[in-house]
């Protein structure tokens, strides 16, 4: 390292000495995730940790009838690799003679940029949130109603004294606020940083780096830091050259860990898993099938209403049939069952309509 020439410093101590402010976030994610300190190991070792799951369970029932599926928790394992944040500061003697700012700015960047390092970790496992609530368009403004929505998803019997918070991106905020209008509410025991109001029980907090026209919302138990307790700090000199170097070092690793403490608004409509078929028809062969979707819509509601339509051949006409998402269709005996098409159309009122592709499947 050539000497004199590690940091570009002041020749003029008239100048106003500055520190730019380079965090990416002010948000100190932290206190959004739950903290585990018994974190042990090194770079690169490995930790399995379980990652918990729940399957959607409502249905609307006629009088008399009965639930056909339940509310299903699992897990699945998932590994994560412990990673060793560090971070180096060199710096001459004769760099802090000529500009005594160059340590203290140094210094508070370690930290500043290890911090960033950290958060950026936190913020990438909320990012992760497959359950979504989908405004219908790019140029629907996110409105209460979806807030409303993306708290339903977490099948609380009752958010009261549950903090519940969202990040937004600052470009959103003068729309959102707009939107929202006096659904947005101010709530004194929250000030904090980077805290701009409460709305259908969610804080909604800016972040920087969060994605413009997506809003996450979570809860503490969605992300854990599994931590190292401490930052260690080495200072090595070389007296010949009078070379300082310092390092700071972090052993850590973030994880999503419940993912149904974690849910997107994302401004823009829903896609529709295709269609799939168990079973196939069967030439000459009169017997029922099954088609069901892969999946319901992502950021499924409910209130959708789906719309089959089947051909018997691949270049014959779709027949609208009834069913939800799943349906049963008997083919036609003969040369027609040779093949089977199905589609599926899912509509809702403010989200316009999603069809699949149609799924081909030929016969056995």
């Amino acid at each position: 390292m050539p000497l004199n020439h590690t940091h570009v410093i002041y020749d003029n101590f008239v100048l106003a000495n500055e520190i730019e402010d380079q965090y990416n976030s002010h948000l100190d994610l932290v206190r959004f995730c739950t903290v585990d300190n018994s974190l042990v190991g090194v770079a690169g070792d490995k930790k399995l940790i379980h990652v918990y799951q729940a399957t959607n369970g409502t249905e609307k029932l006629a009088m008399g009838a009965g639930n056909t599926k339940n509310i299903e928790v699992s897990y699945a394992p998932q590994e994560y690799v412990i990673t060793l944040a560090q971070n180096r500061f060199p710096y001459y003697d004769e760099e802090v003679m000529k500009d005594p700012m160059v340590v203290p700015v140094g210094l508070k960047h370690m930290a500043t940029d290890m911090f960033n390092t950290v958060q950026d970790e936190i913020f990438a496992e909320f990012n992760k949130a497959t359950v979504k609530v989908h405004t219908g368009s790019t140029s629907t403004a996110i409105a209460f109603a979806h807030f409303a929505d993306a708290v339903a998803k977490f099948n609380l019997e009752n958010i009261e004294g549950v903090e519940i918070f969202a990040f937004v991106n600052p470009a959103d905020m003068a729309a959102l606020r707009k939107t929202l209008k006096d659904d947005l509410k101010y709530v004194e025991s929250f000030v904090r940083t980077g805290y701009i109001g409460t709305v259908a029980g969610v804080n909604l907090y800016t972040k920087r780096n969060a994605d413009a026209g997506t809003i996450v919302i979570g809860m503490r138990d969605a992300v854990t830091l599994f931590n190292k307790k401490g930052v260690e700090v080495e200072q090595e000199r070389d007296p010949n050259t009078r070379l300082n170097e310092i390092y700071s070092r972090k052993y850590y690793l973030a994880a999503l860990t419940d993912t149904t403490k974690v849910v997107k608004i994302v401004r823009n409509a829903p896609s529709l898993i295709a269609a799939a078929i168990v079973g196939s028809p069967k030439v000459g062969v009169s017997s029922a099938l099954t088609l069901t979707l892969d999946g319901t819509p992502v950021g499924g509601n409910p209130t959708y209403a789906y719309v089959w339509e089947i051909a018997d051949t691949v270049d014959g006409t779709f027949t609208a049939i009834s069913g939800a998402t799943t349906a049963t269709y008997t083919p036609a005996e003969g040369d027609a069952a040779k093949f089977i098409r199905c589609k599926v159309t899912a509509s809702v009122l403010g989200l316009g309509t999603i069809t699949t592709a149609p799924k081909v499947v030929a016969a056995a």
